[in-house]
């Protein structure tokens, strides 16, 4: 037996041996004490996040329509109109529609309805109004005596949007000039609005349909003042038949200012 006692250090580390055999100590998980009375050392700093990209500001709504607004300011008329709005490349939606809806109707209509954009069935005919909707339209048209035939019908846009979504308000803000000299070559006596997305664009109001609706607007033009109608659109009535009670009012209320129409 080798005599420990003049190796301190052997003894020491024999008697921990002992003293982990005893507490059930068999596997050694690594070489460097641990300290666990130690004060944690400082979490590393983060690194500093990346500068983020400056915002994209869309040019103002006057910046943008400028050029646009004289792209038909110069029609002459509705033919010429027409023509202008075939040529225009300055909307996406155009590239992504099948068909031009510039509208249909007199020349000369005392009435002028104007909708939001069309929809599948119109983007395959061209016409405007002549889905479920417009058949609704034809109704409403005909309950206060002014048959579609005697009526100016178009949209703010004139491309349908993609999955019949709203148009943006870029989109509007684009094709409200062609709408707008349409309005002004057409003169009518008085013009009805339908839906949010026309009421706002034409007035230049956003309050929302349900407070515009039912209420006299006018609209300005160059030969003078137009009386206008907001009401609901055809295709919101055929989802909330309950609100067509206050669509006849409205209607009825531009059957009062137009009176019949000419014959």
């Amino acid at each position: 037996m080798t005599d420990t006692s003049a190796h301190p250090d052997a003894l020491d580390a024999a008697a921990l041996l002992r003293w982990y055999v005893a507490m059930g100590v068999d596997l050694a998980v690594g070489e460097t004490p641990l300290d666990r009375t130690a004060p944690p050392a400082p979490a590393p700093m983060p690194a500093p996040a990346p500068a983020a990209a400056p915002p994209r500001v869309a040019a103002p709504p006057s910046v943008v329509a400028a050029p646009v607004a004289d792209t038909f300011a110069g029609a002459v008329d509705l033919d010429d109109l027409r023509a202008r709005l075939e040529a225009f490349e300055g909307c996406a939606l155009r590239r992504m529609a099948t068909r031009t809806v510039f509208g249909n109707g007199p020349a000369d209509a005392r009435l002028m309805v104007i909708g939001e954009a069309p929809g599948a069935d119109e983007d395959r005919s061209g016409t405007p109004f002549v889905g479920r909707a417009g058949q609704l339209l034809d109704k409403m048209l005909a309950s206060i005596g002014w048959p579609r035939e005697t009526v100016f019908v178009t949209n703010v846009v004139p491309w349908r949007p993609p999955g019949n979504r709203n148009p943006t308000a870029e989109e509007v803000t684009l094709c409200k000039p062609f709408v707008l000299r349409a309005v002004e070559l057409i003169a009518p006596r008085a013009l009805l609005l339908l839906g949010g997305s026309a009421a706002g664009a034409i007035l230049d109001r956003h309050d929302g349909i349900t407070r515009l609706r039912g209420r006299w607007q006018s609209l300005a033009t160059p030969s003078g003042e137009i009386p206008v109608m907001p009401t609901f659109h055809p295709a919101f009535l055929l989802r909330n038949p309950p609100s067509k009670a206050l669509a006849w009012r409205d209607l009825l209320a531009l059957k009062a200012r137009l009176g019949a129409p000419p014959r």
